[in-house]
């Protein structure tokens, strides 16, 4: 499968790096003058979970090949678009003149209706998913890491053909499909579990200060209790772990996220103390959500004036 990257993000650069490991031919679109910045190469220093324990940890310089417009004309399987959820509007107005009979994987977290996100690319030529990779660039080095799982879901009855495509693409590569029944749900409580974070990182400035505070880590309980009626409102399903989240008492939604999930020796930690994405795009999504609503939620207005453009 030749396959196209939109960007060269951290999500991207490592799903490319595995699918060409696997046979494939990647190629990458960046923006007019990042070719020239971005090099030839990228150096991986990723912890990649589909290997053994002991073999995990891959540094490589890995040769990539970018090119800064995409033609009309081209021969590409898949376009895969994996970027922040307030670029996918220009992207996809980019890409629409230019998809082909290409599919498109929206690999995206988002909070609004992805099916009308993305028009006018053709819904037929659309797969959904989500990835489960982490990290951030330094220079031209890549510190993150991959997990052996991928989510996937559509809005039709029954996968399609492109979505068997896409699915069997990363089977074989070496991950675990797991699928959503409902995909719109699972976006829309991932998307507030992030915001629910990025209010105690407006707070303390940094992923890794949070999740190295258990006190901040109970505020993302606390913060999550506040965006529930914004879900249903919203005509969410609840989904496990925001259940569990939200029904816990914060300091054992603190204790757990300190001892189990961002264990320091843990894969989970590693990849979020090493995120440096700009934060406040998601709060600002769910406060606007609330106040259309009409839903008091305090502790996220609170950190409002802290959003930057």
């Amino acid at each position: 499968m030749k396959i196209l990257f939109f960007g060269r993000g951290v999500i991207g650069t490592q799903y490319a790096w595995a699918f060409e490991n696997a046979g494939h031919t990647v190629e990458f679109y960046v923006r007019e003058g990042r070719k020239a910045q971005y090099g030839s190469h990228v150096n991986l220093e990723i912890w990649d979970a589909r290997r053994s324990k002991k073999d995990r940890l891959v540094k490589q310089k890995w040769l990539i090949v970018t090119h800064e417009e995409i033609k009309e004309n081209h021969d590409y399987d898949l376009i895969f678009m994996s970027v922040n959820p307030e670029q996918v509007s220009s992207v996809v107005k980019y890409l629409a003149p230019r998809v082909g009979n290409a599919t498109v994987l929206f690999f995206n977290n988002f909070w609004q209706d992805p099916q009308s996100a993305i028009q006018p690319i053709p819904l037929s030529q659309i797969v959904y998913g989500f990835p489960g990779a982490g990290g951030r660039f330094e220079e031209n080095t890549l510190y993150g890491g991959l997990y052996k799982t991928v989510q996937f879901g559509t809005f039709e009855s029954e996968p399609t053909k492109r979505d068997l495509e896409v699915r069997k693409l990363f089977i074989e590569a070496g991950f675990k499909i797991m699928v959503q029944k409902n995909p719109q749900s699972w976006l829309w409580n991932h998307f507030a579990l992030n915001a629910a974070m990025e209010v105690e990182v407006l707070k303390s400035g940094s992923f890794e200060k949070v999740i190295s505070s258990p006190e901040a880590l109970a505020g993302i309980g606390r913060n999550m209790k506040e965006i529930i009626p914004v879900l249903q409102a919203k005509g969410s399903k609840l989904d496990v772990m925001t259940k569990v989240i939200s029904d816990l008492p914060p300091r054992v939604v603190g204790f757990l996220m300190s001892n189990v999930i961002f264990s320091p020796k843990s894969m989970t930690y590693a990849l979020v103390a090493h995120n440096h994405t700009k934060v406040g795009y998601a709060v600002q999504e769910i406060i606007s959500e609330a106040r259309k609503h009409g839903i008091k939620a305090p502790r996220l207005y609170d950190v409002e004036s802290l959003i930057t453009e």
